[in-house]
């Protein structure tokens, strides 16, 4: 490895042939570029033995090379290891053919949309060069080149892409990429509906009230139907749809048919064949709210997201629900559900979490009734709550940057961990500094409750500053 760096340092002397013009312009994937700073045995002839040894040896050196490269984000200098590499594999077996292996596909994708002089039609030349030799994974290349179409804002251009892989047949290969040809028509699908919601914002926007809206509805009507027939068979395969399963609920709601709709996300949330997946759960919700679906079906919905996902924005909602049930044991889930949420980093400064907290919190205490659903949930965080939410640094900070946070925390500080809570002590006191009135209140509140702190805290007679 030793000669190998010496060669390394070689390409130093490289650089300003590198940045001639000359060389720029030749600098797309295949430039006819010498490359002295490889090791020697990449290009010496050697006899057949010794020569097999040392390619796949080179292979191996070179496929470093381009790694080292990309890793770094030099795609000059790692387009023309990949050149050399192609090179190589032709000189290697030029006896017999070898269609482009996977990783030059993937590595020179991935150098042609990053490098500096890499144009679309270099692209485009590339990725065709890639579907003719590479019938195996025909369909994927396809899928590549539509998507980087798409990223480039060429959506006709990727539509008709689409299309012609759509009617691609090459004997037993066609049967082989089942799969991916179902993604190309369920994309193709994808497009069909961003075409079909132009249409209707234009219908939308200027009314039906002439020929031309009559046209725009047609054509409207037309995208719809080869949108919902591709979309709607992609999301009969077990996966992970969730672009698509909204796509299609959305035509479904605008034409009508509610059942469908509700059908298919019940099947997408709740079909043992799917993989676990909270999106599913958050759509079924949402569309059950939006049609005024029994608060019994919401939570249901919400129940299995909170399972699968506790840090959920959802929570809130999950929460409010819960509280106003006349439900003993849903108003105590309610609570489970908030402190659970509040576990995690992104819900630190969530004026609403804290808020629903405080809130019901605050209930229990005025009414002194189930102080155990509190100290249920206390006991496994009172070794680590202090330090994550209610620290003498976080008590100033919060002050600082949102007042209503920091009120809100204050009060459940003050509950959970008395009136002599470092937290609780610096909010309460710069809110009364201030003047404001309902610090003065909290301050109050905390200190009159004092006592139920030291029931949820099993202690008798003293408080534990923490």
């Amino acid at each position: 490895m030793d000669s190998f760096l010496e060669e390394e340092e070689a390409a130093a002397e490289m650089a300003a042939v590198l940045k001639s013009p000359a060389a720029q312009a030749g600098s797309a994937l295949l430039p006819t570029l010498h490359l002295p700073f490889l090791p020697p045995h990449l290009y010496r002839p050697a006899s057949s033995h010794e020569h097999k040894l040392n390619f796949k040896k080179s292979k191996e050196v070179c496929l470093n090379y381009i790694q080292d490269a990309m890793l770094q984000k030099q795609w000059k200098r790692a387009a023309e290891f990949l050149t050399f590499y192609i090179e190589s594999l032709e000189k290697d077996f030029s006896r017999a053919y070898m269609g482009p292996s996977e990783m030059i596909w993937r590595i020179g994708t991935e150098i042609l949309c990053h490098h500096s002089h890499s144009s679309m039609k270099q692209f485009n030349s590339f990725i065709e060069q890639m579907k003719t030799l590479g019938v195996k994974r025909y369909l994927k290349v396809c899928l590549e080149h539509a998507f980087h179409l798409l990223c480039n804002g060429l959506i006709d251009e990727a539509y008709q892409n689409l299309s012609l892989a759509e009617s691609w047949r090459f004997g037993e290969q066609t049967a082989i990429q089942d799969k991916e040809m179902k993604l190309i028509q369920a994309y193709r699908g994808l497009l069909d509906y961003y075409s079909w919601s132009k249409q209707k914002d234009i219908l939308l926007e200027h009314g039906q009230n002439g020929f031309e809206d009559l046209s725009v509805e047609q054509e409207m009507h037309s995208c719809f139907r080869k949108a919902a027939m591709n979309l709607k068979e992609i999301i009969k395969i077990p996966g992970v749809w969730d672009l698509f399963v909204k796509c299609y609920v959305d035509l479904l709601e605008f034409y009508g048919d509610h059942n469908e709709a509700c059908q298919v996300l019940n099947e997408y949330a709740y079909n043992s064949k799917f993989p676990a997946n909270p999106n599913a759960h958050v759509y079924l919700y949402q569309f059950l709210k939006r049609h005024g679906e029994s608060k019994k079906s919401l939570i249901s919905a919400l129940k299995i997201l909170h399972d699968i996902v506790p840090s959920h924005e959802l929570m809130i909602d999950f929460n409010t629900m819960l509280q106003k049930s006349k439900k003993r044991k849903k108003r105590q889930l309610g609570l489970e559900v908030i402190f659970a949420a509040l576990d995690y980093a992104g819900w630190k400064e969530n004026v609403k979490g804290w808020s629903c907290l405080a809130r019901q919190v605050k209930q229990i205490v005025i009414s002194e009734k189930h102080l155990d659903w509190i100290k249920q949930e206390w006991n496994s965080r009172k070794d680590w709550w202090p330090a994550f939410h209610f620290s003498r640094y976080l008590a100033k900070r919060n002050w600082q940057e949102n007042e209503s946070l920091s009120y809100e925390k204050a009060l459940v500080a003050g509950i959970l961990l008395g009136k002599d809570c470092k937290y609780f002590k610096y909010v309460s006191h710069q809110g009364c500094k201030a003047q404001v009135k309902r610090f003065r209140m909290l301050k109050k509140f905390v200190n009159k409750h004092n006592p139920v702190y030291l029931r949820i805290s099993g202690l008798s007679d003293s408080s534990v500053q923490p």
